[in-house]
């Protein structure tokens, strides 16, 4: 295992935050994820399905999770199935739990083998009215019907049990994964350490004519060696006008002299994840105009994380209104939005955030939430909880010019003071330039 053993508390502690939004007579099933085919007789990476993780710490395959809270039988309420190993297995795929070590990772009391799971639950099926399924209910996601397990278990439970009233698990994992205990931020924290690390190698390497490939490895070889799997997400490394695509992901010019270098790049440590993009000068100074652009970026980042990130604010109709607002103010003084344009369509409430002037330079959301997913689950109202780990990275795209800056640190919403768990990474202009200088 590369990162240091969780505390069993964390999942125990998940699990008891769920069972009192759980029905009465009621089963709940969770599925680990596949290890995802690539073609012919090669697979990718195993990640593991993010709302099983949460409620076991489980990080294996083939691993099933039953919660049955109001059963008679103490051993019945909470059982965790797991792959039974074998020597041929250890020879060739390595390392499987035992069942001591599935509770030691979970705190689950009762572990038995995968092959005991349909038995199971059909004695539980039985005795119960209620059956909870999960489902992938990210409201961005775009994943085909059928492609987990979790999706094709749904589907043969329901011809199994037809009479059965069958329960939405999602939103209320959605409502549990939002706010973060205080290991979950230990973690997060241990992945944003790793990223600055990353940053601070990449400061001391970047100059006109590396490629941008060679900046990624950077990061990655510094990810690697202290624990983490790699990169939480696809790494953008965008050179002068590549960073005006938002998801770039080629990778593959040279940096020039002149140009500003857009890093959305971060790690992931015991898949929680961190979120991290700066914007530098390859030569190392930035100009007088990209210094302004660049400065009032990083206003907004002040501003979201000093007075607009607040709990119980609506994430959409008023946050998201307010740093627009703020967006506005920026662009007029840089001269990119007419004064008088911008007053007309103030005075215009019904006008939508996408057809106003300031989208041309700022297309994107200012924030969403950070855990196990990099884009985390967020219950359906959307509004900023105590506790709720976030992104704050506004951005200003200018084509015409060659240049494109965007910054972006990871924020836990505190009603007391929000918390910056990349405090600590450079993002003042002065700072970047006196640390590319010593370089």
């Amino acid at each position: 295992m590369k990162y240091r053993e969780i505390p069993s508390d964390l999942f125990t502690n998940n699990r008891q935050r769920l069972v009192p939004t759980l029905s009465p007579r009621s089963v709940t099933i969770l599925h680990a994820a596949e290890i995802p085919w690539r073609s012919a007789d090669g697979s990718m990476r195993f990640i593991q399905n993010s709302d099983l993780f949460h409620l076991t710490g489980v990080d294996q395959e083939e691993t099933i999770l039953i919660l049955c809270p109001d059963h008679e039988d103490e051993a019945m309420r909470e059982i965790l199935f797991i792959r039974e190993t074998s020597d041929l297995i250890a020879i060739w795929e390595g390392h499987k739990l035992t069942k001591e070590q599935a509770t030691t990772v979970s705190g689950i009391a009762e572990v038995r083998w995968i092959e005991e799971f349909e038995p199971v639950l059909r004695r539980l099926a039985r005795e119960n009215d209620t059956i909870f399924l999960n489902y992938n209910e990210h409201a961005r996601s775009a994943a085909p019907v059928n492609f987990s397990r979790e999706d094709r278990f749904r589907e043969w439970c329901q011809d199994l049990y037809p009479s059965h009233r069958y329960k939405r698990l999602a939103p209320l994992m959605h409502r549990i994964r939002v706010e973060k205990s205080s290991h979950e931020i230990e973690l997060i924290q241990t992945a944003c350490n790793i990223t600055a690390d990353g940053f601070g190698r990449v400061l001391r390497f970047v100059k006109p004519g590396v490629k941008e490939y060679e900046i990624e490895a950077e990061f990655l070889h510094e990810f690697i060696r202290q624990g983490s799997r790699g990169f939480a997400y696809e790494p953008i490394v965008a050179s002068g006008n590549n960073a005006n695509v938002l998801h770039y992901l080629s990778n593959d010019q040279v940096c020039q002299e002149g140009d500003l270098l857009l890093m959305d790049v971060a790690a992931e440590y015991a898949n929680y994840n961190s979120d991290l993009t700066r914007t530098i000068p390859v030569s190392g100074k930035y100009t007088p105009r990209q210094r302004a652009v660049y400065d009032a970026v990083l206003r907004i980042v002040r501003l979201c994380i000093d007075k607009l990130l607040v709990p119980g604010k609506k994430i959409r109709e008023e946050y998201h209104r307010e740093v627009a607002r703020a967006m506005e103010d920026e662009l007029i003084e840089l001269g990119l939005l007419d004064a008088e344009i911008v007053a007309e369509e103030r005075k215009d409430n019904d006008l939508p955030e996408e057809q106003r002037a300031y989208r041309k330079y700022f297309m994107h959301g200012v924030s969403h939430s950070l855990g196990l997913d990099v884009h985390d689950v967020t219950p359906a109202e959307g509004v900023f909880v105590e506790n709720m780990c976030v992104t704050v990275e506004p951005g200003i795209y200018l084509p015409e010019e060659g240049f494109g800056i965007r910054l972006e640190n990871d924020v836990i919403v505190r009603a007391n003071g929000n918390v910056d768990l990349m405090a600590h990474i450079p993002i003042e202009a002065d700072e970047i330039e006196a640390l590319m200088a010593d370089s």
